[in-house]
């Protein structure tokens, strides 16, 4: 055991912003999402039905949210909630670049992971033509595409829509001026929000509601076999989920700033706004990690 310990220590990453990005990579590496939607749609619905794909939508929240993930990075697992919060002046936007990058490969590592587990079944359901529409469609396993019903700018405003609702509600549970959260509640409430906005605003386009998590996903299909058409499928469909949430997520945001958090009244030490807090945790972690790291050297 000791060996085994001396070989971690000297393989650990010193770089705080190179942890960081492992970890927000390995949140959105996470498969529960996409197999759960390859489930369904291979079986033709004999395994499981729109109600379990929304629920494997939740996948990032637990363990990951509650623990790993968020004890390095924040567990941001959006690029949305990154830039919202350099916005907000709690990010160092130096981050989001690095942070953006970590979901992107996340996300796409995490399609083609989904696509080897299930390619014999993606196989057999599609005949060997991978194809983004009609009744073989299995493109929609990995990204999102507009219902036959969607006009282009209903898909427009359904997505900025649906992501300021999600981003309001993040932030309206990170201000602990509501009252205090009981510890590992945080990332139960978030799989119920992303549950409740999967069934309630789904049915349009599937609520990518994280662009990484579908241009990521998208252009795995792309070079995967689906082909240009993951591209032009809906008109052009594709930058709508990688443009709109970001719109979304800043009218979200700035819409809980301005009608609640500028409305709360003076506060002390122990009430402070979200972004203070974000900040007070990350400070507890980094001096945490410090007295972990020194008393490692000093054994």
């Amino acid at each position: 055991s000791q060996n085994m310990e001396r070989l971690l220590k000297k393989r650990q990453i010193r770089s705080q912003l190179v942890r960081e990005c492992i970890a927000e990579f390995l949140g959105l590496y996470i498969i529960f999402g996409s197999g759960s939607a390859a489930q369904v749609i291979t079986s033709k619905g004999t395994h499981g039905s729109y109600l379990t794909i929304q629920l494997g939508s939740i996948r990032y929240c637990f363990p990951l949210r509650t623990h790993d993930v968020c004890f390095l990075s924040g567990a941001h697992l959006n690029p949305v909630y990154s830039m919202t919060l350099c916005i907000l002046g709690c990010h160092p936007w130096r981050k989001l670049p690095c942070y953006a990058l970590s979901h992107l490969l996340g996300a796409f590592l995490g399609a083609a992971t989904v696509y080897l587990q299930y390619y014999d079944a993606i196989q057999v359901f599609s005949g060997g033509q991978l194809s983004v529409a009609g009744p073989n469609a299995t493109a929609g396993i990995f990204c999102s595409y507009p219902a036959e019903h969607l006009s282009f700018w209903g898909g427009l405003v359904d997505q900025v829509v649906t992501t300021a609702v999600f981003l309001l509600c993040c932030v309206a549970l990170e201000d602990r001026r509501h009252g205090p959260l009981a510890e590992g509640l945080h990332p139960v409430l978030v799989g119920g929000l992303i549950l409740t906005v999967g069934l309630s605003m789904g049915s349009n386009c599937g609520f990518p509601l994280n662009p990484a998590r579908d241009l990521g996903p998208r252009l795995f299909t792309f070079i995967a076999g689906w082909g240009v058409e993951v591209f032009k499928a809906g008109g052009g469909w594709w930058w709508v989920p990688t443009v709109a949430p970001f719109v979304g997520g800043v009218l979200g945001t700035l819409t809980y700033e301005l009608l609640i958090e500028a409305h709360h009244p003076d506060t002390s030490n122990e009430e402070q706004s979200p972004c203070q807090q974000l900040e007070a945790v990350e400070l507890e972690e980094l001096d945490l990690e410090e007295v972990v790291v020194d008393s490692g050297n000093n054994r």
